[in-house]
Order: C-alpha cells, then sequence, then structure tokens
C-alpha cells in the first residue's frame, strides 16, 4: 500500500458514496444516501492514494462498549492488496481509544473477518438497536448476511 488512511472529511462523502454505491448495486451492501454519509462522516476512515479515495470503512458507535464495523469497501481494482484489513484495524484501535472492546460486523465476507480475528456469533445475541438501517433492506427480514464479532482488551 502507498496511499494513506486518515479520517474522512466532508469533501470526502462523494467518494464514499460512490464507493459504497458500487457494491450496494451488486446487492453486497445497503446503498447510503449523502445526507446518511454527512450525518456519520466522524465515523468513516478512507485509504487515499494519490489525492483518490479508494477505501472506505466506517466504525459505528451502537451502545455501552459496543460498536461495529460497516460500509466496507474497497475500490474493485485495488481489492486484496491489504486496504480492507488495513482499514478495519484502524476503525478497531479507534473503538480501542473509546473504550469499546466488543466490535461487530454484519457480512457476506466471512473469510476476511475471520483472518482479522472476528467470529462468527448469532444475531439473536445483538441488541434489538442494530437493526435500524435493516428495515430498508430488500432481504429484511430474511437476512443472509454473517454476524461476526472480534473482542478485544482482554474481554475475548
Amino acid at each position: 500500500m502507498k496511499g494513506t488512511i486518515r479520517k474522512a472529511t466532508i469533501k470526502d462523502a462523494e467518494a464514499i458514496q460512490f464507493l459504497i454505491n458500487e457494491y450496494a448495486k451488486k446487492g453486497l451492501m445497503l446503498p447510503r444516501s449523502l445526507n446518511s454519509l454527512y450525518e456519520s462522516i466522524r465515523d468513516f476512515f478512507i485509504y487515499e492514494e494519490d489525492g483518490k479515495v479508494l477505501g472506505v470503512c466506517a466504525l459505528t458507535v451502537v451502545w455501552d462498549n459496543l460498536a461495529e464495523i460497516r460500509s466496507l469497501a474497497v475500490h474493485p481494482e485495488r481489492v486484496r492488496q491489504g486496504i480492507g484489513s488495513a482499514l478495519v484495524e484502524n476503525c478497531l484501535k479507534d473503538a480501542e481509544v473509546l473504550g469499546i472492546n466488543r466490535i461487530f460486523t454484519l457480512t457476506y465476507q466471512v473469510e476476511f473477518f475471520e483472518k482479522l480475528g472476528f467470529k462468527k456469533i448469532d444475531k439473536n445475541t445483538l441488541p434489538q438497536k442494530i437493526w435500524r438501517d435493516c428495515i430498508n433492506c430488500v432481504k429484511f427480514p430474511n437476512c443472509d448476511e454473517t454476524a461476526m464479532e472480534i473482542r478485544t482488551g482482554g474481554d475475548e
């Protein structure tokens, strides 16, 4: 990786939306409106190379000691080059700074997250609060994503 990872700024919102919505068109994640991205811009990290956003990932605080890794998207031409892993690692470090040691994700990329130390869990062990975005999903209530989590800081 020759680029850098940094916190997203307002000027990144359209590039973030483009990457996420490219995967959403394939049914691999929920689409995001510009409005929702502006509201949650502080949750995002981006991977940037030569001024171009080539990867995005968000850490969203859900509850006391619970956060979600979401909206992980890497430019299709740059997949399998360590960008996604580096973005998730940055989100995990951010969770540690916030004092959160239980981080989950809902994903189709089970093997990717297993390599990072996440383990499969039953979706029903997560609080109902996490389903707020699911109502907008075409697959609701028959979600076929896998719930996974990682615990850090000694409570593994």
